[in-house]
């Protein structure tokens, strides 16, 4: 069993950065594809971007390309979201997610195993 939890939400005006951390227990941190989604209220949960646990080779959403970054540290079993240039419309509950299985840079929900508890990303402009 793993459990994610999450930090590093908050709220910050259009321009900024913010970066959120996922900080995962077990010892097969190495093993697992981590990603990134979010959801805005009254809309489904979206893909962000994903990093593959052999090669750290990422995936993201165009909507965040160029602008946020995937970044894994293993020894601290921890994963990070670096979102910079945030606009107003990446206002959401941002998840963290792992996958324990064989596919190499997933991005649908459902291919996910674990999932963090969610944390707030509020942009004002």
């Amino acid at each position: 069993q793993v459990q994610l939890v999450e930090s590093g939400g908050g709220l910050v005006q259009a321009g900024g950065s913010l970066r959120l951390s996922c900080a995962a227990s077990g010892r097969t941190f190495r093993t697992y594809a981590m990603g990134w989604f979010r959801q805005a209220p009254g809309k489904e949960r979206e893909f962000v971007g994903t990093s593959a646990w052999s090669d750290r080779k990422t995936l993201y959403a165009d909507s965040v390309k160029g602008r946020f970054t995937i970044s894994r540290d293993n020894a601290k079993n921890t994963a990070y979201l670096q979102m910079n240039s945030l606009k107003p419309e990446d206002t959401a509950v941002y998840y963290c997610a792992a996958h324990s299985g064989s596919i190499y840079l997933p991005y649908r929900p459902s291919e996910y195993d674990y999932w963090g508890q969610g944390a707030q990303v509020t942009v004002s402009s």
